[in-house]
Parts: structure tokens; C-alpha cells; sequence
């Protein structure tokens, strides 16, 4: 997504939002971002980041103790009738009646819905037709999550947020689940996405923001997050071929024959380390070379984060 595109209309805004807990706790701490008409925009964290407790703010179920959100250019908390019915929300947990069957479960939920799709379509759209008949209590975890997500596609979303929606998903589930929300993003859905799986968010995000301690720590496209972190080349040298033999401004830590270096530069490390192998007639067996990862800019960044920012919570509280 370009510049240009990014600004564009932002339909969720965030700005220095707060939110506290009895004794102190303060969940989210001054968060600021804004998402984009269409974009999907990633929410990660370990767990007690201030994530969840965020997200309930943008979804109205929680007024901010300082700062604001909006949503569709309303306060979702305070003009709640007016952002309802344009938002689809996939909570952690869906709390279904356990004896309802699933076909029942999205009747159910439609009739407090304006403009829901019908039954079948949005149980054919998350891959559950073909379950319509079977208890809730009778689903898998995978199928109950995909349930939740039917449910919060029922109305037509403009602004679809997803806690964690591939949790208890086996990797065909979670793989049709990206499709469905690539789809949903191309007809124009707004995607705020929260989940623990970093390949779900290098995969589908267009923009990202991590969050550590309640606080924003680094925002910004997958590339524009992993840029400051340095690219690795790993390869092994053949036997009697000591590590000290390579160029120096290539030569690294060695177990034995297995070579890693990390490099800020890695068109012109690779081409130097080649160029030293072909001169020298030497294979490197095992190469590979690739940019930091997301998850290896994840926990740098959450590491840093840890020990650069002062304490700022007062007791032991599970928030996510």
C-alpha cells in the first residue's frame, strides 16, 4: 500500500488512548494509530501488551479513561447505535449456547442484525454448510472459531475487527481463513486484526503496529519494522576449511563448520561472500540468505522495549 493510499479516508482512529484497572493497572498507556478505509492493520503484543483491551475501546464495549478513539467517525462508546451496525466484531471467546446447532446459532444472531446474510451463505462462507445441523457442544474448537467469525460477518461489515481469529485452527483452517479476509479486503473491508501468529500478520497485514506494556513501540509496513534489524546468511564450510579463512569483514561466530552472519548490507555481503567462494573453489553448503523476519524484529523489539521503558504497572493482572 502506497503513501498516498494511506491517506486516505481513516475510518479507526486512536489517539493517546488510555484505559486503567482497579488498583492501578493501566492496560494501555497513551496508544496513537489510525487505519485506512479498505487496509487491514495488525495489533500484536505478548500476552498483557494492552491488545484486547485496546480493541474493546474501538468496539465500544469500553469508554477510554483518557484520549479517544473513533470509529467511522463516531465515539464507538458514546454513539454506539450509529457505529453498531457497520462493525463486525470476532471476539477471543463466543459464549454460544452449547444445544443450538450452528444453523440455529446464526438465526439466532440475525434477528438482532440489520441486513444479515442469510443462513446458508454465512455458513458456506466460512466453510460450516455442510455442519449446519450439529450442536455447538458437538463442534471443534477450529469449527466453533469459525462460527464466531460467521457471525461477525453476518451483517456486511464495513470495519471487521478479529481477536486472534485463527486460534484452534489447524493449518488448512487457518489458511482458508486468509483468503476469506484477502477477499473481504478487496470488496473494500476494513481489517483490524490482533493475533499471535507473526506469519498472519507478514502475510495479510498492510500495516502493523506492536504493542509492549500498554505503549505503541513500533509501527509501520512489515518492511518498514524489520528494515533497522539486520539480514542473516547461514551456510556450512566444507571440512579443514576454518571459519578464519573467510574475509574479514564477513568472518563470524562458528559452531565447527556452521557459519551465521548478520549484516545490514545483504546484496553486498552475499555477492562478497560468493565471490570469495568461487575465487577460493569452495562450496558452502546449506546457504541461505533472507531479511530479519517479523517474529525476529518481534522479540528484538519487545526485548528493547523491556529494558529501555520504565515499569508502569503496579500489580500482577492477566490482560491481554
Amino acid at each position: 500500500m502506497t503513501s498516498d493510499e494511506i491517506s486516505r479516508e481513516c475510518v479507526i482512529e486512536a489517539d493517546g488512548v488510555r484505559r486503567s484497572y482497579a488498583g492501578g493497572f493501566e492496560a494501555v498507556a497513551g496508544a496513537s494509530f489510525t487505519v485506512a478505509r479498505g487496509e487491514l492493520f495488525a495489533l500484536l503484543g505478548t500476552n498483557g501488551a494492552g491488545k484486547t483491551s485496546t480493541v474493546e475501546m474501538l468496539e465500544g464495549l469500553a469508554r477510554p479513561d483518557g484520549g479517544s478513539v473513533r470509529v467511522l467517525g463516531h465515539d464507538p462508546y458514546g454513539d454506539r447505535a450509529a457505529v453498531r451496525p457497520r462493525i463486525g466484531v470476532m471476539l477471543q471467546e463466543g459464549g454460544f449456547p452449547s444445544e443450538l446447532t450452528a444453523a440455529e446459532t446464526i438465526r439466532m444472531w440475525a434477528g438482532c442484525t440489520s441486513g444479515a446474510r442469510p443462513t446458508g451463505e454465512a455458513l458456506d462462507l466460512v466453510g460450516l454448510g455442510h455442519r449446519a445441523g450439529v450442536r455447538v457442544k458437538q463442534l471443534s474448537g477450529g469449527e466453533r472459531r469459525r462460527l464466531d467469525l460467521a457471525l461477525a460477518l453476518l451483517g456486511r461489515p464495513e470495519v471487521l475487527f478479529l481477536d486472534e481469529p485463527t486460534t484452534g485452527l489447524d493449518a488448512e483452517g487457518r489458511r482458508d481463513t486468509w483468503e476469506l479476509v484477502r477477499l473481504l479486503k478487496e470488496d473494500g473491508v476494513t481489517v483490524l486484526l490482533t493475533t499471535h501468529y507473526l506469519e498472519e500478520a507478514e502475510a495479510l497485514a498492510d500495516r502493523l503496529a506492536i504493542m509492549h506494556r500498554g505503549r505503541i513501540v513500533a509501527s509501520g509496513t512489515t518492511a518498514e519494522v524489520t528494515a533497522a534489524r539486520p539480514a542473516r546468511i547461514r551456510f556450512e564450510l566444507p571440512a579443514g576449511i576454518p571459519a578464519a579463512r573467510l574475509p574479514l569483514e564477513l568472518r563470524a561466530a562458528a559452531d565447527g563448520p556452521r557459519i551465521e552472519i548478520r549484516t545490514h548490507r545483504l546484496q553486498g555481503s552475499l555477492t562478497e561472500l560468493l565471490r570469495w567462494a568461487a575465487e577460493s573453489n569452495i562450496s558452502l553448503i546449506g546457504l541461505d540468505a533472507r531479511s530479519a523476519s517479523l517474529e525476529e524484529a518481534f522479540l528484538d523489539i519487545a526485548k528493547s522495549a523491556s529494558q529501555t521503558e520504565p515499569e508502569h504497572r503496579t500489580e500482577e493482572v492477566a490482560v491481554s
